[in-house]
């Protein structure tokens, strides 16, 4: 296929507004933790850009999108380090099915695989080694992130290209289309990165334990417009993951755009006028989590409903996320940030949602159930695929080479203890900073 300019500088955009998506949460989670861990927090992110882009350059993109391995993963080594993938045997760039180098599609991948691990660090902020967390992310990815993005994205268990998948296992094949005759929909990732990430979250939340002081003492936001901006740049980017996820600048890529705002709107006003009624103020806290909710809904279901329909979800989403959100009271484990509530919440409303709502197979529109059963079971599969993985990586680690940081470095600050600075000369940073010199 020819090269297609327009395209690819779309796609370019794309993988660059994904990639500031990840100092876009470093922000939004660096503002909601104390004003002692900030930096561990957003070096958390940091870390995340750079472990992921090394793996996805030797095996991750293999085994995403290379040869596959009974519908469950790629071969690492049959693009071992981008091999064979970046030209054509003529040794021009290789072109995908959209006049894309397929070089660009790394480029934009790779950016996926990095947020989905960042999102986590959320879950266990304030009290994590930050060696152990590097080492998690390195493992984490390779065998939870890579296999389902094959599963889902690269023709694999869960994609509805595979004969032998779930889907066609549900409701039969088409063999002249050389489809199930039911696909599941994950337009930008839902499974592979909200429910993914929200599990692996909750896991390891109950693995680490709760924070010292949880539930006795405010942990509250230590700068709100940090929050805020954060939740800016997440809205911003994350056009580039949806609207991207079209993969050419076309009229998907228009919809899903269209679809990514009205329920992102929603979703704002869903979560605020529900804290209204339970606490009495609407938050600013509350608002851009409201925009992350609502963004994490839309993410699979971008392409296939209509606005109207967006608005709908992105409701159902700020409503059921911001309710969510306090169930770690409840039921006692410390997921500090809220990834459980949020990500794995609104992963879930999104991606069953579908079943409701797609404009052409959904159960509202026509579409019967079939839509519904599939997307509530590859939602499923997802959640116990990726929360067994991640209980195996959580226990080995925790035998290892430990999680938890000394009492003393997490109540005097990981941030002084871990990276021998603070983040305001309030906190002694000045000092610090003369002291580590010496």
């Amino acid at each position: 296929m020819d090269l297609d300019t327009g395209a690819t500088a779309w796609m370019l955009m794309s993988a660059s507004l994904v990639l500031l998506m990840t100092p876009g949460l470093a922000f939004f989670y660096g503002g909601m933790v104390r004003g002692k861990s900030v930096l561990n927090m957003m070096m958390m992110s940091f870390i995340s850009i750079a472990v992921v882009v090394v793996v996805y350059v030797l095996w991750g993109w293999s085994m995403s999108y290379g040869s596959d391995v009974g519908g469950l993963f790629g071969n690492p080594f049959d693009q071992f380090g981008l091999a064979g993938t970046i030209w054509d045997e003529s040794g021009e760039f290789a072109i995908d099915g959209f006049g894309v180098p397929v070089v660009v599609g790394v480029a934009f991948q790779v950016t996926f695989a990095i947020i989905t691990v960042a999102l986590i660090s959320g879950a266990i902020a304030d009290r994590v080694k930050f060696g152990t967390w590097v080492a998690f992310t390195a493992l984490w990815v390779t065998v939870s992130y890579f296999p389902l993005a094959h599963m889902v994205w690269g023709g694999g268990f869960l994609s509805g290209l595979d004969e032998n998948g779930i889907a066609a296992l549900l409701f039969g094949w088409d063999a002249e289309a050389g489809v199930a005759n039911v696909s599941p929909i994950d337009f930008a990732g839902g499974t592979v990165v909200h429910i993914n990430a929200g599990i692996a979250g909750l896991v390891l939340a109950l693995i680490i334990g709760k924070r010292k002081g949880f539930g006795k003492e405010p942990m509250r936001p230590h700068n709100l417009p940090f929050v805020m901006l954060g939740a800016a740049l997440l809205w911003f980017g994350w056009f580039g993951f949806n609207a991207g996820s079209a993969f050419t600048a076309d009229g998907n890529a228009g919809l899903a755009w269209v679809n990514t705002t009205a329920a992102t709107a929603a979703a704002v006003i869903g979560w605020l006028v529900t804290e209204k009624i339970r606490d009495g103020h609407a938050t600013s806290l509350g608002a851009a989590s409201g925009v992350v909710a609502g963004l994490v809904a839309i993410t699979p279901a971008a392409g296939s409903l209509r606005p109207v329909t967006s608005i709908i979800l992105g409701v159902v989403a700020g409503v059921l996320c911001a309710l969510a959100v306090s169930l770690k009271y409840r039921f006692g484990y410390d997921d500090s940030l809220d990834v459980v509530g949020v990500h794995l919440v609104g992963g879930l409303v999104g991606t069953i949602g579908i079943g409701f709502l797609a404009a052409d197979t959904g159960l509202f529109f026509g579409g019967g159930v079939k839509q519904l059963v599939v997307q509530t079971v590859i939602a499923l599969i997802a959640l116990v695929f990726a929360g067994l993985v991640t209980l195996v990586i959580g226990l080995i680690l925790k035998a290892t080479l430990g999680w938890r940081v000394s009492e003393e470095a997490e109540v005097g600050g990981i941030d002084l203890a871990v990276h021998g600075e603070t983040a305001y000369e309030t906190l002694g940073g000045a000092r610090v900073v003369t002291e580590v010199k010496a």
